[in-house]
């Protein structure tokens, strides 16, 4: 029998100030992309999840409560209104 055992990832919380955070530009806040052209590849190959589901939309709108995960981390979209 082969057991497979995986550790669910902390999501580190990325603040904004605004409604919304477009996909590629929330992985270079983050420092998940040094730069838009890096982003854009990841994304466009299939290599980040929204929520759980691979999104290939390089301009997906992330709202607070929306989780990004990559091979290399997770992240969690927050609210930082005052």
């Amino acid at each position: 029998m082969k057991v497979t055992v995986t550790a669910k990832r902390r999501e580190t919380p990325v603040a904004i100030r605004t409604e919304y955070i477009k996909l590629q530009d929330m992985l270079k806040f983050c420092g998940e992309s040094e730069t838009g052209g890096e982003a854009k590849l990841r994304v466009q190959s299939g290599e980040v999840r929204v929520n759980g589901e691979t999104c290939t939309m390089r301009g997906k709108k992330l709202r607070a409560g929306d989780t990004v995960t990559t091979d290399r981390g997770a992240w969690v979209v927050v609210s930082d209104e005052h």
